[in-house]
C-alpha cells in the first residue's frame, strides 16, 4: 500500500472497497515499527486501534460510519485518553493511566477517527527542538541530524514520515506552528478557546491551544470542524458557532494582507527564509492582492511577556505534581518535606524546573508587580494593536521560524537561543489569534521553511480558505 497524502484518498480507496480501515491501520503500524528510529511514538495503541478499525469496518458495511472513518490519527502525550497512559513525557508521570478523554479527541473518536497511539514531546510542552523529553528525542525524517521543532516534535514527525493521517498538538507559544515549519507539513493554532482544553495536561492554561498537523489544508479543516466548539466541562471554551470549514475552502475575493517590517529585517532571519516570503508576497501582488508592509514596534516585547507569563502559570498549574495522589514518588524520602523535594526534583527534566523556578520568581511578592502585572499589561497593548491591525487588514503573513532545523545540540547550552526559535509565533499566542504554518519551498541544505498566517479571532474559515488559496497558489 503506497502512501496515503490526503484523507480524500482514504475516503475513495474505502468507497472503491480497495482496502478496510483495518488494512490501513496495518498500513501505518508496520510504518511505525519500521521507522521506530524517529522515536516519535511513545506508545502504540495496535491491539486497540485494530479494535476500532474492525467496528468502523463494520459500521461503513452497513452504510453507518462518521465522518472520519478511516482516519488515523496520533495524538501528543499531554492529551488524556481513559484506559491509556498519559506521562506528558515526564517522568514525574511515570505510571498514570487516563481515568477520561480529553473533549477534543473523544469528539474525533465519535466521528470513527482510529487513535493509534501517543507521540512524543518536550516535557509538559516546555522546549522548541524535542530535546527535553523523558523519552529522548525525535529525529527530523529529513536529516536525522536535525531537530524536529518542539514541543509537539513527535506529532509533526508522525505525519511527516506518513505513521499516521493527521496528528493532535498543542500550541503554547508556537509548539505547533514551529515543529510544522521544520518538518515541511501543515500546522494550525487555532483561536484561543475554539477548541476545548479539557483533558489537556496544564502548561500555561491562557495560553495552551491544541492545533492539528496534517499534510493538507483541508484534512486540517475537517479535523478542525469536529474538535472545536463549547464543551461544558471547559468554561474558557467558546460558545460561537462553528462552520464547516472543510466546505469553505474556495477563495475568490482580494484580500488586503500586511507583513511585519521587523520580522523580515530581523538580523536573526535566515536569508533563504527571507527571500522566499518575499516570492509569495509578490505573487500576491501580481495576482491583485493588496499587500502593504506595516510596523509592529512592540515585536521586540512579545517573547519577553510570554516567557514571563507562562513560566508564572507553569509555576502554578505543576504543582500538582507532588508525589502524594499520582505518578512518581520519590524512594528516598523520610518525611512529607522531603518526599516533596525529591520528588519534584528528581521528577522534572532540567527546562521545567528552570521554568518553573523563572515563574516562582516573578510571581513573588517583591517581583509580582515589576514582572508579572507589567507583562499583563504589554500582553493587552500586544493584543489590541494586532487586532487593530487585523481589523484593517484580512491576514498578516511573516516567516514561521527565524531560521530551519537546527542540529541537536546547538542550542543546549544557551537557553535564551532556544527560546529565540519562537520569536515569530508567540504574537498570535499572546493575542490569541489564529495562525497556520504552510511549507514554503526549502533551503539549501534541503530542510523546508515555513510560512506562517495569522488571521482574526474566530476566523477559522477564512484562513483555511486563505491557506488553501496560497497553497495552490505557491504549488
Amino acid at each position: 500500500m503506497e502512501k496515503f497524502s490526503s484523507f480524500d484518498e482514504i475516503k475513495k480507496t474505502l468507497e472503491k472497497k480497495e482496502t478496510d480501515c483495518r488494512a490501513i491501520v496495518n498500513h501505518y503500524l508496520e510504518n511505525i515499527r519500521t521507522k521506530a528510529y524517529l522515536n516519535a511514538f511513545v506508545e502504540v495503541y495496535a491491539q486497540s486501534a485494530l479494535q476500532q478499525a474492525e467496528r468502523i469496518d463494520e459500521k461503513l458495511a452497513k452504510g453507518k460510519a462518521g465522518k472520519l472513518a478511516g482516519m488515523v490519527i496520533g495524538i501528543k502525550d499531554v492529551l488524556n485518553y481513559a484506559g491509556h497512559a498519559s506521562h506528558a513525557s515526564s517522568n514525574i508521570l511515570k505510571g498514570y493511566i487516563s481515568q477520561f478523554t480529553t473533549t477534543a479527541v473523544q469528539r474525533l473518536i465519535d466521528e470513527d477517527a482510529i487513535i493509534i497511539g501517543r507521540l512524543n514531546c518536550d516535557e509538559f510542552g516546555m522546549g522548541s527542538s524535542n530535546e527535553n523529553s523523558a523519552h529522548g528525542k525525535v529525529l527530523n525524517a529529513l536529516d536525522e541530524a536535525k531537530v524536529p521543532g518542539g514541543s509537539s516534535g513527535g506529532s509533526a514527525v508522525a505525519v511527516q514520515a506518513n505513521l499516521c493521517t493527521v496528528s493532535l498538538g498543542t500550541d503554547t507559544g508556537g509548539s505547533v506552528r514551529q515543529p510544522a515549519a521544520f518538518t515541511g507539513v501543515i500546522g494550525m493554532k487555532p483561536t484561543y478557546s475554539r477548541v476545548s482544553r479539557w483533558g489537556l495536561i496544564a502548561y500555561a492554561s491562557s495560553f495552551d491551544t491544541i492545533g492539528i498537523f496534517s499534510n493538507t489544508v483541508k484534512d486540517n479543516a475537517l479535523v478542525m470542524e469536529i474538535m472545536a466548539g463549547h464543551d461544558e466541562f471547559d468554561s474558557t471554551s467558546s460558545r460561537k458557532p462553528v462552520f464547516h470549514y472543510s466546505e469553505l475552502l474556495h477563495f475568490e475575493k482580494k484580500a488586503k494582507v500586511a507583513f511585519i517590517k521587523e520580522t523580515l529585517d530581523s538580523p536573526a532571519l535566515q536569508s533563504e527564509i527571507r527571500e522566499n516570503t518575499i516570492q509569495v508576497l509578490e505573487k500576491l501582488t501580481s495576482e491583485g492582492h493588496e499587500v502593504k508592509a506595516v510596523e509592529f514596534p512592540l515585536l521586540k516585547y512579545a517573547l519577553p511577556t510570554y516567557y514571563i507569563l507562562t513560566t508564572a502559570e507553569a509555576s502554578s498549574n505543576l504543582s500538582r505534581f507532588d508525589g502524594v495522589k499520582y505518578g512518581y514518588r520519590s524512594s528516598n524520602a523520610h518525611n512529607l518535606e522531603s518526599m516533596y523535594k525529591l520528588t519534584r526534583s528528581e521528577g522534572f527534566g532540567e527546562e521545567v524546573k528552570r521554568r518553573i523556578m523563572l515563574g516562582t520568581f516573578v510571581l513573588s511578592a517583591s517581583y509580582y508587580d515589576a514582572y508579572f502585572t507589567k507583562a499583563q499589561k504589554v500582553r493587552r497593548l500586544i493584543k489590541e494593536y494586532t487586532e487593530n491591525l487585523l481589523n484593517e487588514f484580512d491576514y498578516i503573513i511573516m516567516p514561521t521560524t527565524p531560521s530551519t532545523a537546527f542540529k541537536f545540540g546547538e542550542h543546549s547550552g544557551d537557553p535564551v537561543a532556544m527560546y529565540l526559535e519562537d520569536l515569530f509565533t508567540v504574537q498570535a499566542s499572546v493575542s490569541g489569534v489564529p495562525a497556520i504554518s504552510l511549507p514554503n519551498g526549502k533551503d539549501k541544505s534541503g530542510m523546508p521553511i515555513g510560512l506562517q498566517i495569522i488571521a482574526n479571532s474566530f476566523k477559522e474559515a477564512e484562513l483555511y480558505a486563505f491557506s488553501n488559496y496560497l497553497t495552490e497558489l505557491t504549488s
